[in-house]
C-alpha cells in the first residue's frame, strides 16, 4: 500500500470517529430549582426529559441538573405528590437554566394513602412500577398474574392453562404463600393459607392504576410476612372529568370478556363516584376446565383540599370447573388436555365481597395522617365426587342390608369456606421539605373462618340426611402490626432510611394435642424486622444503593391444624441483602440488583410424616437464594424500543433429608442430599418486550419469556423437574382518536406462536417399591398457540 494510500485511510477512520462523536460534543446541560407557589423550595421532585429514559430528582435545595442533553426542543416535566405536575419547553443550544414553581393540587390525591408502604428512589430495593397503561395493553381477561408475566424474576402459572380461572405466580421462586399483596395499603392475602386468590376478583386489573412490585423483604407493610415479595395494588386515582368505557374481547378456548365503566369526573369540586362491571368466560385449555366470573367495582368519594374520605365496595363471583389434579406424566405424552375428573358438577363456588373506607387528612404543613377501615366477606364451596369412598372418613357407621355390611359407597360432598376478615390500618407521614421524611403506620385485623363439609348425596345412604355435616372447624386469627420508616438526605448525593417493624400474629384453631385428639389450641408469635440502607448518586445518570432487611413469617393453617405441639414447625425466617446499580440517560435505562437471601428455618416438604400421620412440611435449617436482576429500557430507533430483563439465581438447600414411603417393608426411609436446587426455582428467567411503532396510532410488539429447569421437589432429581420453556407472542396495537370518542383502540394478542408445549407447574411424590424408587409426576400443561383479540372504546 502507498504511503499516500495510508494517510487517506487513517484520515477517512479520524474523520468517521470524529462524526461518531460530534454528538457528544454538542450536548449541554439543563439546571434549575423547583420550588411551590410561595418560593418554598421542593426537595425529591420528579424531573424527566419527556420521551426519554432521562431524569433526576431535586436535592434538598430544590435543585437539579440533567447533564448530556442534545441540543433542540426539549420538555421537561416536574411532579411531586401532592401537587400539579407542570412540562416545561426549551429549545437548547446552549447550557441552560429554568425555574419551575408547582401548585399544590386543588384537592387531595389518593396516592398519599399508599406512599408509606411503598418504595421509592430512596429505598435502596428492588422494585417494579406497572401502570394502568402497562396494564391495558395485556388485558383481554387473563388474570393479574398473567398481566404482569413480563416483569423481572416473576414465573405464572394457570391451573386450566389458559391465564383465566386459577392462577398462581412466583417471583424469585418464593410462592403465592410468601408474597404480601396490598390493595390501597390493605391486606389481601388469606389469613390463614397466606396465599392470593385472584380468582376472587376478577378483571379486577381494569380497576387498578398502578401496581407496584417490590421484590426481597422490601419495605414493611401491612397483612402478611413480605418472604419474597410484595405486591402494592393503588385502585384509588381520582378521574377529574366524566368518562365512560366499554372493553370486549374474545379468542381461543371460548375465552370472552365484557366490562363496562363510568366516572362522574369531580363533581361541584369535591364529589366523585366511579363503578365498573365485568364478565369473564372461558372453556379453558384442559378438558371441562371452564370459568364462569363476574364481578363489580363502587367507589365514591369526598375530595377536600387538605384531605378526602372515599368508599370502594367490590365483589368477585367465581365458578370453576376443578383441574386442580394436573396430568400424570405417563398420559401427558399422549393427552395434554386431560382432565380425570368427569362428575359435571366438579366445581368450585365462591363469591367474596370487600368493602374499604379511605380516608387522608393533611394535619400540617409537615404532616398527613391516613385511615383505613375494612371489612371481606367470603363464602364458598368445593363439590367433589368421591366414588367407593369409605363410610368410617365420615364418621358414619357401615350400613347393613340383610346380611351383607356395606363399609363404602359413592358420595358428593361439599367442602365449605365461610369467612370475614375485618380490620384497620394507619399512617402518619412527615414530610420537612428538607432532609427528613418519615411515616409512623401500622394496622391490625381479625379474621374468623369457618370450616365445613356436607355430604350433598351417597348411593347407599344408610342413616345420613342431607347436608350431614361429617367436620366443623372454626379458627380465629388475630394479626397487628407498628412499623417507623425515615429517610434522611446526608448530603445532596447520600442519603439512607430505617425501616423498623414489630408485628404480633395470635391464631386459635381446631388442631391435635400430644394425646393425638383434636382440641382447640392457640399459638402466638412476635417478630421484629429491622430494615436499613444507603443510595448514593454520582450524578443526574449514575445511582448505586445496598441494603439489609429481615422478615419473618408464621407457618400456615395446615402446618398448625396437620400437628401436634411437639411436632409443630417454627416460624421462617429471612435476612435479605440487596445492592444494585442504576442508569438513566436519553437513549437507556439499565439496573443491576444483586441478591443474597439467607433463610433460618425455611418450611419445605420433606416426605415424612409427622406424629399424626400427615406429610406436613418441616424446618430446613439453612437455604438460600442468590442472584443477578438486570433490567434494560432501550430506544433502539425513533420507533424502536426494547424492554428487557433477566435473572441469573442460585437456589439452594444446604442439606436436606428426603423420606420415601418404602411400600416393601410399610416403613420410611431417608436419604439425604446437600446443596441442591430449592423446588420451583429456575436459575434463569428471562422476558423480553420489542416494542415498534411503524406509523401513527400502531404498535406492534414481540414479547417473549424464558423460564429455565425447575425442580418438582428438594432432591434436584432429573426424573423429578419441569423442563425448560421459551414462549414468544405478537402483540399489535392500533388506537384511534375519532371525533365521537376519546379514544378508539383494538388489540390483537397472539400467544405461544411456536407452538412451545410446555408445562409451567407440577408436583411429584416419590417412594420405594420393589427395591426401586419410582416417582408418580403429574403437570399442568399450558396451552399452545392461540388467539385473543379486544376493542376499547372510551368517551
Amino acid at each position: 500500500m502507498k504511503k499516500g494510500t495510508t494517510y487517506l485511510t487513517n484520515s477517512s477512520v479520524l474523520v468517521a470517529l470524529l462524526l461518531l462523536n460530534l454528538p457528544a460534543w454538542a450536548q449541554f446541560f439543563i439546571s434549575g430549582k423547583v420550588s411551590d407557589a410561595d418560593g418554598g423550595t421542593l426537595p425529591g421532585a420528579a424531573v424527566m426529559l419527556e420521551g426519554t429514559y432521562k431524569g433526576t430528582y431535586t436535592d434538598v435545595a430544590g435543585n437539579f441538573q440533567l447533564a448530556n442533553v442534545k441540543p433542540g426542543s426539549v420538555s421537561v416535566k416536574v411532579s411531586l405528590l401532592g401537587y400539579e405536575s407542570q412540562t416545561q419547553t426549551v429549545t437548547l443550544s446552549q447550557n441552560t437554566t429554568i425555574d419551575i414553581r408547582l401548585t399544590k393540587t386543588a384537592v387531595a390525591v389518593d396516592e398519599v394513602v399508599v406512599s408509606a408502604t411503598r418504595a421509592n428512589q430512596k429505598s435502596a430495593i428492588a422494585y417494579s412500577d406497572v401502570t394502568r397503561r402497562d396494564l391495558d395493553k395485556l388485558n383481554l381477561g387473563q388474570d393479574i398474574p398473567q398481566l404482569l408475566n413480563f416483569t423481572p424474576s416473576i414465573v405464572t402459572t394457570s391451573d386450566a392453562g389458559t391465564g383465566v380461572g386459577y392462577t398462581g405466580i412466583r417471583i424469585r421462586g418464593s410462592d403465592a404463600t410468601r408474597v404480601n399483596v396490598t390493595l390501597n395499603g390493605i391486606p389481601y392475602n388469606d389469613a390463614e393459607s397466606q396465599g392470593t386468590f385472584f380468582v376472587d376478583m376478577p378483571d379486577f386489573a381494569s380497576s387498578v392504576s398502578s401496581i407496584q412490585i417490590q421484590r426481597g423483604v422490601g419495605t414493611s407493610t401491612n397483612g402478611a410476612g413480605a418472604f419474597g415479595a410484595s405486591v402494592n395494588i393503588q385502585t384509588n386515582k381520582l378521574e377529574a372529568n366524566p368518562y365512560a368505557e366499554t372493553n370486549a374481547s374474545a379468542g381461543s378456548f371460548g375465552t370472552r370478556k365484557l366490562n363496562v365503566l363510568a366516572g362522574t369526573g369531580l363533581l361541584n369540586g369535591h364529589f366523585a363516584v366511579d363503578a365498573r362491571l365485568s364478565t369473564i368466560h372461558s372453556d379453558g385449555f384442559i378438558d371441562r376446565a371452564f370459568s364462569n366470573l363476574k364481578s363489580f367495582y363502587l367507589s365514591g368519594g369526598y375530595y377536600g383540599k387538605k384531605g378526602f374520605v372515599r368508599l370502594n365496595a367490590f365483589s368477585g363471583q367465581e365458578q370453576t370447573y376443578q383441574a386442580w389434579n394436573g396430568i400424570p406424566e405417563d398420559i401427558l405424552k399422549t393427552n395434554r388436555t386431560y382432565n380425570a375428573f368427569t362428575y359435571d358438577n366438579q366445581t368450585d363456588n365462591y363469591q367474596q365481597d370487600n368493602y374499604q373506607l379511605i380516608s387522608s387528612y393533611e394535619l400540617s404543613k409537615n404532616w398527613r395522617a391516613n385511615l383505613s377501615f375494612f371489612y371481606t366477606r367470603g363464602k364458598g364451596y368445593y363439590e367433589e365426587f368421591k366414588p367407593n369412598d369409605s363410610f368410617s372418613k365420615y364418621g358414619l357407621p357401615n350400613v347393613i342390608i340383610g346380611d351383607s355390611t356395606i363399609s363404602k359407597t359413592d358420595i358428593i360432598r361439599r367442602k365449605w369456606l365461610d369467612n370475614d376478615f375485618y380490620g384497620t390500618v394507619f399512617s402518619f407521614d412527615y414530610n420537612s421539605y428538607g432532609k427528613l421524611t418519615a411515616n409512623i403506620g401500622g394496622g391490625w385485623n381479625q379474621y374468623q373462618g369457618g370450616h365445613y363439609g356436607e355430604i350433598i348425596w351417597a348411593r347407599v345412604a344408610g342413616n345420613t340426611n342431607i347436608r350431614d355435616r361429617y367436620y366443623n372447624d372454626d379458627a380465629i386469627k388475630t394479626d397487628f402490626n407498628v412499623y417507623a420508616k425515615a429517610f434522611y438526605q446526608f448530603s445532596n448525593r447520600l442519603n439512607g432510611f430505617l425501616d423498623l417493624q414489630v408485628r404480633t400474629v395470635g391464631y386459635s384453631f381446631l388442631g391435635f394435642n400430644s394425646q393425638l385428639q383434636n382440641v382447640q389450641q392457640n399459638a402466638n408469635l412476635t417478630f421484629f424486622n429491622p430494615k436499613a440502607g444507603l443510595t448514593y448518586s454520582f450524578d443526574d445518570q449514575s445511582t448505586i444503593y445496598a441494603s439489609v432487611g429481615v422478615g419473618h413469617r408464621e407457618p400456615n393453617r395446615d402446618d398448625y391444624t396437620q400437628s401436634t405441639p411437639a411436632s409443630r414447625p417454627k416460624p421462617e425466617q429471612l435476612l435479605d441483602y440487596e445492592a444494585g446499580y442504576k442508569l438513566q440517560t436519553e437513549q437507556l435505562a439499565f439496573t443491576a440488583n444483586l441478591y443474597y437471601m439467607d433463610y433460618k428455618n425455611q418450611l419445605v416438604l420433606s416426605g415424612q410424616l409427622n406424629d399424626v400421620g400427615a406429610y406436613n412440611r418441616v424446618n430446613i435449617p439453612n437455604s438460600y437464594r442468590a442472584g443477578l436482576e438486570l433490567e434494560a429500557g432501550a430506544r433502539l430507533a425513533k420507533q424502536l424500543r426494547w424492554n428487557v430483563n433477566a435473572t441469573f439465581s442460585q437456589n439452594k438447600v444446604k442439606n436436606f433429608t428426603e423420606y420415601l414411603d418404602n411400600y416393601d417393608n410399610g416403613l420410611q426411609e431417608a436419604r439425604q442430599y446437600s446443596r441442591t436446587d430449592i423446588s420451583f426455582s429456575p436459575n434463569v428467567i428471562a422476558g423480553s418486550q420489542l416494542l415498534f411503532t411503524p406509523a401513527k396510532g400502531l404498535e406492534v410488539g414481540l414479547l417473549s419469556k424464558y423460564v429455565g429447569k425447575q425442580y418438582l421437589d428438594n432432591t434436584s432429581n432429573e426424573s423429578r423437574k419441569l423442563n425448560p420453556y421459551f414462549t414468544n407472542d405478537i402483540r399489535l396495537i392500533y388506537t384511534l382518536k375519532p371525533k365521537f370518542a376519546k379514544e378508539l383502540a383494538f388489540t390483537l394478542l397472539f400467544n405461544n406462536i411456536l407452538n412451545e408445549l410446555y408445562e409451567s407447574n407440577g408436583y411429584t411424590y416419590a417412594y420405594i417399591s420393589e427395591g426401586k424408587v419410582y416417582a408418580d409426576n403429574a403437570y399442568y400443561p399450558q396451552a399452545g398457540r392461540n388467539v385473543l383479540a379486544g376493542i376499547r372504546l372510551r368517551f
